[in-house]
């Protein structure tokens, strides 16, 4: 596995997840983490910003483990086809949900994904929940004020008004409770910063919203990823570096198996490298009509042209950890090479005081992937994109992990049409 020539310039192409923002959030968070992660470490490292270009991106030059290396990196933006599939107002995401876990119950998609890892099934669930909660409360304030209405005026107005004017007094307190029901769905919305209901409701509805096919609209913008990336892997620099976060992953699986098939990874050229973090795959790929990234999964996994190394954390329940995605979607054979499954062990990378810190807090630990660790151990995010081993010779020697699930799980594993 390991290719022991040092690595002096390398291109590194991030695929976020489902996430709306722009893209300078996460050069912010690189430098602010590795800033961390460097003092802990004990080595050497200086970001700077990338004017133009055709992506957002930074350079970083690092002195680690005695050499000095450059690095560039690039963000591959699907952010605006993100925004654009959060615009469906409230009956809309309330429709959403209801197609949604329609598929994932109807398809035995949910069943499965629960017997794999409960976690990341519980996240799913849980934009079900609050969302279902929110509309028990509208409709509560509904009954509450039209009620209310009801109340004050038998008890201030003359029986003889009430019966004449009982129809219109009907009808107020119906629009004065819709009013109140329709108010608190508003606010609701609002809130989602803090409830992130509506946020994962449109997360796991744009996966479902063809039964795990991607849209034509991501399927364009991954052939320009793909594009992007080839290019890299003609150029002179030593490793090209794909790395796939959260539902990210998905998306640099088919990236990568397209470019392996059309023949586009010189076998003379830089080496080409994918960490996955965080992944979420099985949530797509045990969808019904999830064909072309079960194939992606199956031809990935055999080639000799990538090495593929997927990390995850028990401690994160927003992800599968240490699922590995190919095997538990069915598509495995003899020959399957990748990915090296190992764990990032948040509780024992992490400090007492840190991981205490974060270990409620889900939505941060997803992303500590990209984040310091206290006791960095043999995964450390920037070692891996601005050090002098290839990700091939960085884990030679690593086993993965003892406590990988790599047995079939998925209802449906057809790679065909």
């Amino acid at each position: 596995m390991g290719d022991a020539r040092p690595v002096r310039s390398r291109r590194v192409f991030y695929i976020p997840g489902y996430d709306p923002f722009p893209p300078r959030r996460y050069r912010e968070l690189y430098r602010k983490e590795s800033e961390d992660q460097a003092e802990m470490s004990g080595y050497e490292l200086e970001l700077q910003g990338r004017p133009g270009g055709e992506n957002y991106g930074w350079t970083v030059t690092a002195e680690i483990e005695g050499a000095q290396v450059h690095s560039e990196f690039d963000v591959l933006v699907w952010s605006d086809i993100v925004r654009d599939s959060m615009e469906a107002g409230i009956v809309g995401t309330y429709w959403q949900m209801v197609r949604t876990a329609w598929l994932y119950i109807s398809s035995g998609a949910l069943r499965h994904l629960m017997l794999l890892r409960k976690g990341p099934v519980l996240a799913a669930l849980y934009p079900v929940i609050m969302l279902l909660a929110q509309l028990i409360f509208a409709i509560i304030a509904f009954r509450l004020v039209s009620g209310l209405i009801t109340l004050a005026a038998a008890s201030v107005l003359p029986a003889g008004w009430l019966a004449a004017i009982g129809p219109a007094l009907s009808a107020l307190a119906v629009v004065a409770g819709l009013a109140a029901g329709t108010g608190l769905l508003i606010w609701f919305r609002r809130q989602d910063g803090k409830l992130y209901a509506y946020y994962l409701m449109h997360d796991f509805a744009f996966s479902a919203q063809r039964g795990g096919a991607n849209p034509p609209a991501l399927e364009d913008r991954m052939k320009l990823f793909g594009d992007q990336i080839a290019t890299a892997l003609a150029s002179d620099v030593d490793e090209v570096l794909v790395v796939g976060h959260s539902s990210g992953a998905h998306l640099a699986v088919s990236i990568l198996a397209d470019l392996i098939r059309d023949g586009r990874v010189p076998p003379t050229g830089p080496r080409l490298s994918f960490l996955s973090l965080g992944q979420v795959i099985p949530m797509v790929s045990f969808l019904p009509k999830a064909y072309r990234l079960r194939a992606d999964l199956h031809d990935l996994s055999q080639s000799g042209s990538v090495t593929w190394v997927d990390v995850t954390a028990p401690g994160d329940g927003c992800s599968f950890a240490l699922c590995d995605p190919v095997a538990v979607t069915g598509v495995a054979t003899e020959e399957q090479k990748w990915p090296l499954v190992i764990s990032a062990a948040f509780s024992k990378t992490l400090s007492n005081r840190r991981w205490r810190a974060l270990r409620w807090r889900f939505f941060r630990l997803h992303f500590q992937y990209l984040c310091a660790f206290d006791d960095a151990d043999d995964y450390d995010y920037f070692r891996i994109t601005a050090g002098p081993k290839s990700l091939a010779e960085r884990f030679a020697e690593r086993a993965p992990s003892k406590s990988r699930i790599d047995v079939a799980a998925s209802p449906h594993t057809s790679m065909a049409v």
